[in-house]
């Protein structure tokens, strides 16, 4: 208990990049975007807000950029107030769209000047740091270049080096790596972890992608209908959902009577499912359960022919606490073709 308290004290004392209360926003037709959330993101962290279409993310995003207020409730990122410090708060936060934001009639390096006046870099500065974040996602080489002559990679990169330009504490990402191939979305994950370490940036970000999210987050919170359904480390996630399940086939020589009424110590797992042959264990560990299972069965005079193991996964989790199918989202389709299509007139 002890331990657990002084957890929960380092926790509080850590500094916060985002601070979010009771946060609401209803627009003019009533509908209710977000409804009362309130969650914090520390300093150096990257924070995943994931959720299906419609739960409230985008305009959760908005708010903390400053592009639309709050109808109650408020937000603060880098301790800077969205509403009372809106410029303030431009020049430590930047932000990656959804949708694509680069001009592709404009090279790679008028993209990002018009990114850093817009967001307030310093005059003197600013060509030296354009210079800086084209050389740091590796498109230096390219800086002259039209941008609708990018791959769709390229662009998420130079998406990317314009919210370096204005050296954010705070970089927030709308579905970083939507419709790329696997080459480049391996390459945009690298580069988030990288800006993240290097430069110490706190990261919000959106993905339907739950393997990206498992891999790039410390912590995540799960959004549906508005509301904030479950805060918590993807391993703390996951965990929710069950224990880890393993199904063991007995031997066809075993007796159906004797695999019917075998119970096991609840120290190796509980027994979820059992048809005579076949039988599913729910475990805290499968990895240390299965030999002892093995050992426990042989011991009883039972054999087993087969044995699998699985274990809870994130979208698991996902699919507890949003209640949705991101798969089956039509949005989510449309925005991804968009994506492509933008990708393939501009090659």
């Amino acid at each position: 208990m002890l331990v657990r308290e002084a957890e929960m004290e380092k926790a509080r004392n850590v500094p916060k990049a985002i601070s979010v209360k009771n946060l609401t926003k209803i627009y003019g037709n009533g509908f209710k975007a977000v409804d009362d959330i309130s969650f914090e993101v520390n300093e150096g962290e990257i924070f995943g807000l994931l959720g299906p279409n419609g739960a409230g993310k985008t305009t959760t995003i908005k708010i903390l950029t400053t592009m639309i207020k709050q109808t109650s409730g408020s937000a603060e990122v880098a301790g800077r107030n969205v509403n009372a410090n809106p410029k303030e708060v431009r020049q430590v936060v930047s932000y990656v769209p959804q949708a694509i934001s680069v001009d592709g009639d404009l090279s790679a390096y008028e993209n990002l000047l018009v990114f850093g006046k817009l967001f307030y870099v310093n005059r003197s500065d600013l060509n030296s740091r354009i210079e800086s974040a084209l050389e740091y996602m590796g498109l230096s080489e390219r800086k002259d270049d039209l941008a609708k002559h990018f791959s769709g990679g390229m662009m998420r990169r130079l998406e990317i080096a314009q919210a370096l330009v204005n050296r954010p504490k705070v970089m927030i990402l709308d579905e970083p790596s939507l419709g790329l191939d696997p080459s480049s979305k391996k390459q945009i994950v690298d580069y988030i972890k990288k800006v993240n370490k290097e430069f110490q940036t706190t990261v919000l970000i959106t993905t339907h992608d739950m393997m990206e999210a498992d891999e790039l987050c410390d912590k995540i919170a799960i959004m549906n209908a508005g509301r904030i359904s479950i805060i918590g480390a993807p391993q703390e996630l996951k965990k929710s959902v069950g224990g880890d399940v393993i199904t063991i086939t007995l031997s066809k020589g075993s007796s159906v009577t004797q695999v019917l009424g075998i119970s096991i110590p609840l120290i190796l797992g509980n027994i979820a499912s059992n048809d005579g042959s076949t039988l599913k264990i729910v475990c805290e560990n499968g990895e240390h359960a299965i030999p002892r299972l093995l050992e426990y069965f042989e011991k009883n005079s039972l054999s087993a022919d087969a044995i699998s193991l699985s274990k809870p996964t994130l979208d698991d989790a996902f699919m507890k606490y949003a209640k949705a199918s991101l798969d089956s989202s039509r949005d989510y389709g449309d925005t991804r073709a968009t994506r492509r299509s933008f990708a393939r007139r501009s090659g």
